[in-house]
């Protein structure tokens, strides 16, 4: 098997991994989205959430941040230079490490969220919930900062031609992505679908991508042996 094809069934794995975390991020969300709280996702549907769909939102995390790094080190054999690559390869080891740290905080708040509903504590549910993410908000930017930087380094190798890509591949980087669902997510009424996408769109984003990148080795990458 030469290092092509090699290529291929790892941006396969991120396909993999981007279904791991994007059907967890619609397990933990899907469902009414009428709040009386701050948090728009401590909703009445998220309330009505049976546990096991959390547990299994957080057991998906697992093979789904395997498949993620699998795929995210293997973009780093596109970069030409040796130097690039290892920048490249540290950014993408540091940007892995907060993933299943985010996606914890969240089922284990939803998770207790639904669990104080259904057994008596529906009054308090929401107070201590908001209480309790405001302790762990600082993970949110922190997550950003180390996630981030993998993607914008990325950015600039493909716009400046440091990439085997052509540089008008650049645009495809995951976060201009990102942003077009986002500003398509902003147009949706709200609804059980709209809160599942709006979680799910680091996943969904992440899943174009890995697409996107598969076409380009079809059609730009052939002498990679």
């Amino acid at each position: 098997m030469n290092n092509k094809t090699k290529n291929i069934w790892a941006l396969i794995c991120g396909v993999l991994g981007c279904l791991c975390y994007g059907g967890g991020d619609w397990l933990m969300m899907y469902g009414d989205p009428a709040h009386t709280g701050k948090l728009v996702w401590l909703s009445i549907g998220t309330a009505q959430i049976p546990q096991w769909r959390y547990v299994l939102a957080m057991a998906l995390a697992f093979p789904g941040i395997i498949f993620y790094g699998i795929a995210l080190f293997a973009v780093q054999e596109y970069i030409r230079d040796e130097k690039h690559k290892k920048v490249y390869h540290y950014l993408n080891a540091f940007g892995l490490t907060p993933w299943i740290a985010l996606h914890l905080i969240y089922v284990v708040i939803l998770s207790l969220f639904a669990w104080l509903n259904n057994n008596g504590f529906s009054r308090d549910a929401v107070t201590i919930c908001e209480a309790l993410f405001a302790n762990f908000s600082w993970l949110v930017p922190v997550s950003e900062a180390l996630m981030l930087p993998v993607f914008l380094y990325w950015f600039y190798l493909q716009v400046t031609g440091k990439t085997r890509f052509r540089r008008a591949m650049a645009f495809t980087n995951v976060l201009v992505i990102f942003a077009i669902l986002k500003t398509i997510a902003s147009f949706m009424p709200e609804s059980a679908f709209r809160l599942g996408f709006m979680n799910g769109l680091m996943s969904e984003s992440m899943i174009i991508w890995f697409i996107l990148i598969l076409l380009g080795v079809g059609i730009e990458c052939e002498n990679l042996q």
